[in-house]
């Protein structure tokens, strides 16, 4: 039998590593159990691009928390943050409307940004074509992470300064309550005890609670992503977004005009049938991450999205980068699928099974950018605080 916790989270994606940061700042004994021996699922399949500005006002509010709590980290211990902001860039004056809207709406909620002019824009974005962009909207507080580091080095630093007990390859199978203690099994047999449980399950969906799951509005959201070779000389620093994000982030709806702009747009587009937005974002060693799609499959039928990487997809996404990007090399490194779970109608999933066993998944695509801020808050009400 191992040590008692006062707080176990199955789990050790964005969302639990940020619940046991927040758990271990309020001074009590956590361990995480990850199946893996480093997370390997949506928090690490991503593009780091951490943007509260593309989140509804709710969301936003906990990605500006996330940003603080990134940067005191990264003065702590290196995670590999970059504050090197986030642009979105117009390609009609349509999208270039909803900027100006998002600008004066981001004024009155005291959060920075800036427009741009087309050419301010080419002249910050090496290679940027002129003949895309009408202008940009910038936002200077934003930052950029390393997906395939950031995590990893969160846990570590964790680990080595803040107390925190981690268990890699560690399949929890099943959780029981007996008094006022969980008793959480590992399939390896080894038994932990704690308060509480929380259960940051990801997409697995099978080892704990699987009735649950099937009864839930979760659904399952495939990407596909590129990384292209890096780029000899040329550098486009933080988050670049364009005209399908404009059109596709949550921020947008809040702009007076973004109906009647999303009412004009082609029902038989390929951007809608693959739900496909253009984003880039510069690594550390110069290689850049392109994307994404997005297919969707309900909880229970998610083998149905499978894992194979469609070329016509990877196609269409190559083929809409080069008109906004003249890009040294287009040369592929890797493709990848990615796969995160969302609700279809709510912001996230959360379940009580009794007051010590928290189930917690289902963000969607704001995992990286708002888990930091929502765990700040959620803890407390985990806890009974």
């Amino acid at each position: 039998m191992h040590q008692h916790y006062d707080l176990l989270i199955v789990g050790g994606g964005v969302l639990g590593v940020f619940h046991a940061y927040h758990a271990l700042q309020l001074g009590l004994k956590v361990a995480i159990l990850e199946k893996n021996n480093l997370p390997q699922g949506s928090s690490v399949q991503n593009f780091g691009q951490i943007v509260p500005s593309g989140m509804d006002p709710k969301w936003q509010q906990y990605g500006r928390k996330s940003l603080e709590i990134y940067k005191s980290i990264q003065a702590q211990f290196d995670i590999s943050l970059r504050q090197n902001g986030s642009v979105y860039l117009a390609s009609d004056e349509e999208e270039m409307v909803l900027l100006e809207e998002l600008a004066a709406i981001n004024l009155a909620n005291d959060y920075p940004s800036q427009l741009l002019t087309a050419s301010e824009c080419l002249q910050r974005y090496e290679g940027l074509r002129a003949d895309y962009c009408r202008g940009g909207l910038f936002f200077p507080e934003e930052i950029t992470l390393e997906p395939r580091v950031a995590l990893h080095r969160i846990l570590s630093f964790l680990i080595e300064q803040k107390g925190l007990h981690y268990y890699p390859q560690t399949l929890a199978v099943d959780v029981e309550t007996s008094g006022a203690t969980c008793k959480v099994m590992a399939s390896d047999k080894r038994v932990f005890q704690a308060d509480q449980v929380l259960i940051c399950n990801g997409y697995e969906f099978q080892a704990l609670f699987p009735e649950v799951y099937r009864q839930s509005d979760l659904q399952a959201v495939k990407l596909q992503m590129i990384l292209l070779e890096q780029q000899p000389a040329q550098r486009i620093p933080g988050s670049i977004l364009t005209g399908l994000s404009i059109r596709r982030y949550e921020s947008f709806r809040e702009c007076p005009s973004y109906e009647a702009i999303k009412a004009r747009e082609n029902p038989d587009s390929l951007a809608k049938k693959w739900s496909v937005h253009i984003l880039f974002k510069q690594t550390t060693d110069g290689a850049i991450i392109l994307g994404d799609s997005h297919e969707y499959a309900d909880v229970n039928d998610r083998e149905s999205l499978r894992i194979e990487i469609k070329s016509t997809i990877n196609q269409y996404m190559m083929e809409e980068a080069a008109k906004i990007f003249d890009l040294q090399t287009w040369n592929i490194r890797e493709t990848w699928v990615g796969m995160y779970t969302q609700c279809k109608t709510q912001d996230v999933f959360q379940k009580k099974i009794n007051d010590q066993i928290h189930l917690l998944t289902g963000i969607g695509g704001k995992g990286m950018t708002a888990s930091a801020g929502f765990a700040s808050e959620n803890i407390n009400h985990i806890l009974g605080k």
